[in-house]
């Protein structure tokens, strides 16, 4: 389904009744002439002019035959072209939806938007109007040189020379434009990353007062699409004289000759006024081929992109026979785990025991591997070494899809779509999430609180990527996206970082109601504190792990770290821990 020859043997019916089409418009046309050659030689040479109204009438059926099949011919091409690029853009867009992250690593949302959009597009053209007309162009050359040589065979021997130096010519052109295109593209597809990554980044670009780099970088990569564009430009120009000289010389040779001949008895003029009006006729497909090979080529080169995409296959690949567990209880187990990305080592050696409804913290600077922790728990990355089970089975022979929809994410990089409040936080099960629950998320995680003072409520659309909103505010959106999906594992990855702490303190408060599996990413101890196992990560190992209270003993990182948050609200010799959620207490002995 992703080859283009499966799409023109699945409607090869279609293309047949245009071709007929087609060959049926084209006749009438060819036969136009014929009706010219008998209006000269009987009507106006041999004076019969009561067969005027049968001829006239005669064009006048032609042409309403002529326009009835290029009606059905165009219809056809368009309905058939549009199906398989609309089918083809999905099949594309699908494809990429299911490449593992390491893909996205690798490709910027630039180039693709490129592909999924222009790349499909230009094959759109060539199975439309292009090959339409290259159909037509043929058929139209085929049946013109047919009435020519039938109407004069010494005269016929003029086009005949003159269509192979064209058809060369067209080769020329379509080999030489078919390099640039390449590069066009290429460029094209530069320049749309450039523009997105800026207009998305407006407001960092404007509060570094980045305005005119970014302007000149933007430049610099229009210039570089100006001048392929222009080496194309200049290609075309060089070539496509050519076509038009040859094809206005061709109608005065014949007129030349076939004048000639009138004159010596040789043919009448009838003759000369049809043959004439063949080789006019014979002239547009001419023309046409500089622009059709100039599409053809960018179609080629479009296609041969998109291959290259489909070419690509997901590294993170599901069991033919993957495994459905009837009930997910949310116990984790990381089994001497490691991690490597291209020769670097990410994770060394990670092991854990998280039993259902348990809440695991994760601590560590940045960089020690975190987040890569999250990773390949979902299975955006698969494990170099060691295994992760999910209520003791090995993530791998488990569904992607019961793995994934089973685990609720907040992700440190809040995404939130252009889209109302409501249909963000519905986003994790959208047709199974009622107005309630919704309610009930959002009261969860405190966004209620500023969610009810807008004008629209939970129907207010929200800019791109959340503008408008503060980051505590799309944090907790993000919060109540994931607590409305109800899944039996909560991953919490820095998620409250940009939020004060009295509001981050009702969170921890509501989250440790919710009975899930909690594996919660933090910098800050507040939100791990009360977490019944804590691993402090170093270098991508465990450095540390305990409780709060041993950690604080162990006066390690998690303590330094525990100093330079807590630190100045207690006295030099005596150190007592703020109260947490739970009403414990810890007091440090320095």
């Amino acid at each position: 389904m992703n080859k283009l020859s499966y799409y023109l043997k699945k409607y090869w019916y279609a293309y047949a009744f245009g071709l007929l089409c087609t060959v049926v418009a084209v006749s009438l046309d060819m036969v136009s002439p014929q009706i010219t050659k008998r209006i000269i030689d009987d009507v106006i040479v041999d004076r019969q002019v009561d067969l005027l109204p049968t001829l006239l009438t005669m064009i006048l059926v032609i042409g309403l035959g002529r326009a009835v099949f290029a009606y059905f011919k165009e219809l056809t091409f368009d309905t058939i072209s549009s199906k398989i690029a609309s089918r083809l853009r999905k099949r594309l867009f699908v494809h990429i939806q299911g490449l593992s992250t390491s893909f996205f690593d690798e490709n910027n949302t630039g180039e693709l938007m490129s592909r999924v959009k222009d790349d499909v597009d230009r094959i759109w053209a060539a199975l439309g109007y292009v090959s339409m007309l290259i159909i037509e162009v043929v058929i139209h050359t085929a049946i013109a040189l047919f009435f020519m040589y039938r109407l004069s065979p010494s005269l016929a021997i003029i086009p005949t020379i003159v269509l192979p130096i064209v058809a060369g010519l067209a080769v020329l052109m379509e080999n030489k434009l078919g390099k640039i295109y390449e590069k066009i593209s290429e460029q094209n597809a530069k320049l749309n990353t450039v523009a997105q990554e800026n207009l998305s980044g407006v407001r960092t670009v404007k509060s570094f007062a980045r305005e005119k780099f970014e302007i000149n970088k933007f430049l610099s990569h229009n210039k570089q699409y100006y001048e392929l564009n222009m080496k194309q430009s200049k290609v075309f120009i060089k070539l496509y004289p050519y076509f038009q000289l040859i094809t206005k010389l061709l109608p005065m040779v014949v007129i030349l000759f076939g004048g000639r001949q009138v004159i010596k008895g040789e043919i009448s003029l009838g003759t000369l006024g049809a043959f004439t009006e063949y080789s006019m006729n014979i002239v547009w497909p001419m023309e046409m081929l500089g622009w059709l090979s100039n599409d053809l080529a960018a179609a080629f080169a479009s296609y041969k992109r998109i291959r290259k995409i489909f070419a690509e296959k997901p590294v993170i690949i599901e069991k033919d026979d993957a495994l459905i567990l009837e009930e997910v209880k949310g116990s984790i187990e990381f089994d001497r785990v490691s991690l490597r990305i291209k020769d670097k080592e990410i994770l060394t050696d990670i092991s854990f025991n998280l039993e259902d409804g348990k809440t695991i913290g994760i601590m560590g600077a940045t960089g020690t591997g975190k987040t890569s922790i999250i990773n390949i728990l979902q299975r955006f990355y698969d494990v170099s070494e060691g295994e992760i089970r999910l209520d003791g089975v090995n993530i791998k022979d488990l569904s992607l899809k019961q793995l994934r929809s089973n685990i609720s994410l907040v992700m440190q990089d809040v995404f939130l779509f252009s889209d109302t409040i409501s249909e963000n936080v519905k986003m994790g099960k959208r047709s199974y999430i009622k107005h309630d629950e919704i309610l009930e998320a959002a009261n969860y995680s405190q966004a209620n609180e500023f969610i009810d003072k807008m004008d629209d409520g939970y129907e207010t659309i929200i800019g791109e990527r959340g503008v408008g909103l503060s980051g505590g505010q799309k944090q907790r959106i993000s919060i109540a996206r994931a607590l409305a999906k109800k899944t039996p594992v909560l991953v919490l990855d820095d998620s409250t970082s940009a939020l004060d702490m009295e509001t981050e303190h009702a969170i921890q408060k509501a989250l440790s109601q919710i009975n899930a599996t909690k594996i919660i990413i933090a910098h800050r101890i507040s939100a791990v504190r009360n977490a019944h196992e804590i691993i402090i990560l170093e270098d991508g190992k465990i450095s540390e792990r305990g409780t709060h209270e041993t950690l604080l003993k162990e006066k390690g990182y998690y303590y330094q770290t525990y100093l330079a948050q807590y630190g100045d609200y207690f006295s030099d010799n005596s150190l007592t821990a703020p109260t947490g959620t739970d009403g414990r207490e810890a007091t440090i002995c320095q």
